[in-house]
């Protein structure tokens, strides 16, 4: 049920990002979703992508700095509330999410959302007792 995900330490010039998806784009690599937080002088990408073990060989190879996660994802509707059902089980099951982004799919009402937690165990756990879909790898690199 853990996802992979490549995070991947980015200084902030010109061109690190096209370097980043070019070197991606030439091993057949496709991103299912991203997320970048910066400051001044450099940013952390984190991304989901459908082979991440040649995605973190690749950009090593090319002298990135990147490190591998577990994080987990879940599906909720693509509606007013779906998300805050899925963020009140994790608080009141006391699951600290760490950070987290999303994405929409293109087939159905369904939002996909990335989170790292505390403990992707217990979240697991908590998530199916109330019913909130919880995505396998499979699941988000078929996509």
């Amino acid at each position: 049920m853990f996802i992979k995900q490549i995070s991947v330490f980015v200084e902030n010039k010109a061109g690190r990002l096209a370097e980043i998806t070019g070197l991606l784009e030439r091993n057949n690599i496709d991103i299912r979703a991203l997320s970048i937080a910066d400051t001044r002088d450099f940013g952390i990408l984190r991304l989901i992508v459908n082979d991440p073990d040649t995605a973190e060989k690749v950009l090593k190879d090319a002298g990135f700095t990147v490190s591998l996660t577990q994080v987990i994802a879940i599906g909720v509707n693509d509606e007013p509330g779906g998300l805050a059902s899925a963020m009140k089980t994790l608080y009141e099951n006391k699951i600290s999410v760490e950070y987290m982004y999303a994405f929409i799919s293109r087939t159905d009402k369904t939002a996909f959302v990335i989170l790292r937690v505390e403990d992707n165990e217990k979240a697991i756990e908590v998530l199916k007792k109330f019913h909130i879909k919880v995505l396998t790898s499979e699941d988000l690199y078929t996509l």
